[in-house]
């Protein structure tokens, strides 16, 4: 019985664990390979490639670019996982600052009322809903560097989403790029 109990409560601390976010400013790159790509004991719907878009999406917002790059994923998980393969001990923020993405066929963020994409991003959902959660977390990436944190909190997709929406939904002309700025995320903790 003691045993159950004790396996009861190892189990929850970790699904806890698993749940907090992760402070990319305290992530070196072995850590990020091992413990955040490709975890031992992945939490339940992690998604490998979804995490690669936050970091992507993450990575384009902390350069202070403004455009998504529809072709560049490949490229970027490639680039990323070469520099931390030859940079074990290399902060991920760092890492992520060294690559540089694809830059053919940009899609100019400022350009894109929010209204046209929230149209779209609805349809998406209804024919192709992982589609429409990858892109979604690409924009939270790029939306919590933006705002100044680091943090990944893939938990957060769901609520990131929905504060998107409504935001759209009372700005319907203000472009996605001006929105995207203006969510805020909290601050890690130093």
């Amino acid at each position: 019985m003691k045993f159950c109990a004790l396996l009861l409560c190892l189990c929850s601390f970790a699904a806890a664990s698993r749940a907090a976010p992760t402070n990319l400013a305290t992530m070196t790159c072995v850590r990020y390979q091992n413990e955040l790509i490709a975890p031992a004991a992945p939490a339940p719907g992690f998604d490998a490639i979804n995490t690669m878009m936050w970091l992507f999406g993450f990575s384009v917002g902390k350069a202070g670019a403004h455009v998504m790059y529809g072709d560049a994923l490949a490229g970027f998980g490639f680039a990323l996982d070469a520099e931390c393969k030859s940079n074990p001990g290399e902060s991920l923020l760092d890492a992520l600052a060294t690559i540089k993405p694809d830059t053919k066929n940009p899609m100019d963020l400022s350009e894109l009322e929010c209204q046209t994409f929230a149209s779209r991003h609805l349809d998406l959902v209804k024919s192709d809903r992982e589609s429409a959660d990858t892109i979604m977390m690409w924009l939270y990436g790029f939306a919590v560097a933006k705002s100044g944190s680091h943090l990944f909190e893939p938990a957060g997709l769901g609520n990131f989403e929905g504060s998107l929406l409504a935001d759209c939904q009372k700005n319907p002309g203000r472009s996605l790029f001006d929105e995207l700025g203006a969510i805020k995320f909290p601050k890690p903790k130093s």
